[in-house]
C-alpha cells in the first residue's frame, strides 16, 4: 500500500475532477467552521475566494488532506494577502509516518531504509515542513502531537552534523528535540504548510 501511495504522490498528474474538488472544498469548509479559535478574524467566503483564484493549490491541500493532515487556515499574511494552511490532525499525519529526514539521510542508509523522506515528500506534495516557530504557533491554537512526534524544518548546521529536529507535545509543554537525520519511526511523520 505504501508503494502505491509514494507512487500516486510522485505522479506528474496534479489535476482533480470535479468530484474531488467538491469533496475537498466541503471538508475544508466544515473544518473551517468547527475550528473557528484558528482564525478568528477571517471568513470562509474570503478563503474559498482564494482557492478559486489558485485551483493550482488544491492538488497540494489534496494531498495533505489524503496523507491525514487535515489542513486547516491558521492565519493570513498582511502583506501578500495570502492565506496560511497547516496539518492540524491532532496526530503526525498518519500517511507520512516512518519517513526519515532527507533523501541524503535516506541515502545514507545501507540497509532498512524507509520507503521516503520527509523533504522528498513535501517538495513532492508542493508544501513546506513547519519550522519550530510555526510548529510553536500551531500548538497555540490547540494540542497537536500528544502521541506523536512530527520532523521541523532543520538548520543548516545542525544538518551538516548529522542531525535534524522534531517537536512534540508533553505535559501541556512543547518539547524540540534531535535525532539523527537517517532515523524513523512509527509515530513521527512531519507536518506541512501552504500558503494560498
Amino acid at each position: 500500500m505504501r508503494a502505491t501511495r509514494a507512487r500516486n504522490m510522485h505522479s506528474s498528474k496534479k489535476d482533480l475532477s470535479a468530484k474531488q474538488r467538491e469533496e475537498l472544498h466541503t471538508a475544508l469548509k466544515a473544518r473551517f467552521e468547527k475550528n473557528r479559535n484558528r482564525h478568528k478574524d477571517i471568513e470562509w467566503a474570503q478563503v474559498q475566494a482564494k482557492l478559486e483564484a489558485h485551483p493550482e493549490k488544491l492538488w497540494s491541500l489534496q494531498e495533505m488532506e489524503r496523507t491525514g493532515g487535515e489542513p486547516d487556515v491558521v492565519g493570513q499574511d498582511k502583506q501578500t494577502g495570502e492565506y496560511v494552511f497547516y496539518d492540524c490532525s491532532a496526530e503526525s499525519p498518519k500517511g507520512r509516518r516512518s519517513v526519515c529526514y532527507d533523501r541524503e539521510a535516506l541515502e545514507s542508509r545501507k540497509e532498512h531504509r524507509p520507503e521516503d523522506s520527509a523533504i522528498d515528500m513535501a517538495a513532492a506534495m508542493g508544501i513546506e515542513l513547519l519550522t519550530e516557530e510555526q510548529y510553536r504557533e500551531l500548538q497555540k491554537v490547540g494540542a497537536f502531537d500528544t502521541k506523536t512526534s512530527s520532523w521541523v524544518k532543520t538548520p543548516s548546521a545542525i544538518r551538516k552534523l548529522g542531525g535534524a529536529l522534531f517537536c512534540d507535545r508533553r505535559y501541556d509543554t512543547v518539547f524540540v528535540y534531535h535525532n539523527g537525520a537517517e532515523s524513523y519511526y512509527a509515530a513521527r511523520a512531519f507536518r506541512g504548510s501552504l500558503r494560498v
